[in-house]
């Protein structure tokens, strides 16, 4: 499978891939910009070209449908998201318990323009101790480019500063939706 992803990746769609993902079992991969369905076959096809399990989460229930046993085949993990529980710290649980978990989310938490982040992604990985990576899917440039692994410091503004900086100037799919701090 490898192959054949790298093949359509590189050879049918024309892409690049700038970096490469650090030898470490835990760590959260945020994708920016989200602006298009078409966001979730590049990211499945850089995850097969790599050969890394990564991870998401949904909602609990989805893993109880009929359909449960292929999200957790993809890599899903489910958690309570009602307004009782905190998200946050079911996330980190997960990453507690797991000997390895790659945990890739989309910060903008929608397609749609935004002009800020949830930064829930932030506070999983300082609460689980793990690096963030950054995962830009540029389409002006036809490159998916990821950052060196980022540990988050005492200082949460400087930081999420930080972060933003590094997705300057990437176009989303939607161009119009790209992200813009």
């Amino acid at each position: 499978m490898k192959g054949l992803s790298r093949f359509i990746f590189n050879q049918i769609l024309g892409w690049r891939l700038i970096g490469e993902f650090p030898d470490l079992k835990k760590y959260i991969i945020i994708v920016v910009p989200h602006t298009s369905w078409h966001d979730f076959y590049i990211g499945v096809l850089v995850r097969s070209m790599v050969g890394i399990p990564m991870n998401f989460v949904g909602k609990k229930e989805l893993f109880n449908s009929p359909f449960g046993w292929y999200f957790r085949w993809m890599g899903g993990e489910g958690v309570d998201r009602s307004k009782n529980s905190n998200t946050v710290d079911a996330v980190v649980d997960i990453f507690e318990k797991r000997e390895e978990f790659r945990l890739a989310l989309a910060p903008e938490g929608t397609r749609k323009k935004v002009s800020s982040w949830k930064t829930g992604f932030y506070y999983i990985a300082k609460g689980a101790g793990v690096p963030i990576i950054m995962a830009a899917f540029d389409y002006g440039r036809k490159e998916v480019r990821l950052s060196e692994p980022f540990y988050p410091t005492a200082d949460s503004d400087k930081d999420i500063r930080y972060l933003y900086a590094w997705f300057k100037g990437v176009e989303g799919k939607v161009k119009a939706n790209s992200f813009e701090s």
